[in-house]
């Protein structure tokens, strides 16, 4: 018979195996950051987790969105217990069980006009969790981080690997990169996809592409890009607030795939309306009345 214990919660034994890798000095300084993240659902939710499993001890979350079956496939809460829960609620509790001290502002409703400087309130950076098409949300936090000098992380899951996208005050602001402020709903679209991945790695083993429906706000994901994801995010976040080291900042970008075993650097100085990306998003357009026409 096992024998049952009461475990106390001690910080410094919880991430231990964090030093090395980190000075104590520095986990001490991640113990006191706060990062904001919205979207809690395809890879929002694992940002928070291996965050906090970082040592990251404060945080801002919010999404207003429930649990269904359909998020099964690459959701860190979607499990049958949790089938119509909020995901907020949620993740919440499962970064608690993490680290109990967690001191974590939940914004179960979504982030707004009437919210939106609470939430950032003394983030030292925001990690993009929102859903793809979640344009308004996305282009009013990224305007309000670039008011407030946070520097902001997009890690993409696509296709079966990650693009990074990094945002740090003084360089170019991320909506005027992706041209979120012009055009049709179907174009902005576009342009974020191809600005997030401009060498569009993951185009070619898409085996069925009538599974992308942009006028639905449909696409196929999976569970190895958001996790590959949160890895990626985390690195570069304990690179941004520790101040180790360079990073890349728009227009570059970078895109891993390991379905692919590539690694790409982009530059797209200009953003979306770079020659080159312009021609991109001419033929990305092509494609998908191509795709349109195969459903």
């Amino acid at each position: 018979m096992t024998e049952n214990k009461t475990y106390k919660f001690d910080y410094a034994t919880a991430f231990s195996r964090n030093i090395g890798w980190l000075t104590q000095d520095e986990q001490a300084a991640l113990r006191h950051k706060r990062i904001a993240i919205a979207g809690l659902g395809g890879v929002g939710g694992f940002h928070l987790l291996t965050l906090a499993r970082l040592g990251i001890s404060s945080f801002a979350i919010s999404d207003l969105d429930t649990f269904e079956l359909a998020n099964f496939n690459r959701q860190a809460g979607a499990m049958t217990s949790t089938l119509g829960q909020p995901k907020a609620e949620t993740l919440a509790q499962m970064a608690k069980d993490i680290n109990p001290e967690l001191d974590l502002r939940l914004f179960p409703g979504g982030v707004d006009s009437t919210n939106i400087d609470d939430f950032l309130e003394d983030a030292d950076l925001y990690v993009d969790g929102l859903d793809f098409f979640a344009l308004e949300a996305r282009r009013a936090i990224f305007q309000k981080c670039t008011e407030k000098g946070i520097p902001i992380i997009t890690a993409a899951p696509l296709g079966m690997g990650v693009a990074l996208i990094n945002y740090l005050p003084g360089g170019m602001p991320l909506n005027q990169y992706f041209g979120f402020n012009e055009g049709t709903e179907e174009q902005q679209i576009l342009r974020f996809m191809l600005g997030l991945s401009p060498a569009m790695l993951q185009r070619c083993y898409l085996v069925d592409p009538t599974a992308v429906d942009l006028a639905k706000h449909r696409g196929p994901s999976t569970p190895m890009a958001c996790e590959l994801c949160a890895g990626v995010a985390a690195s570069t976040a304990l690179k941004i607030l520790l101040k180790r080291g360079k990073v890349l900042t728009a227009p570059w970008g970078q895109q891993f795939d390991p379905y692919l075993n590539k690694h790409v650097r982009t530059w797209r100085p200009g953003g979306y309306k770079n020659p080159i990306q312009k021609l991109g998003i001419a033929i990305a357009t092509k494609q998908l009345q191509q795709m349109r026409k195969m459903r």
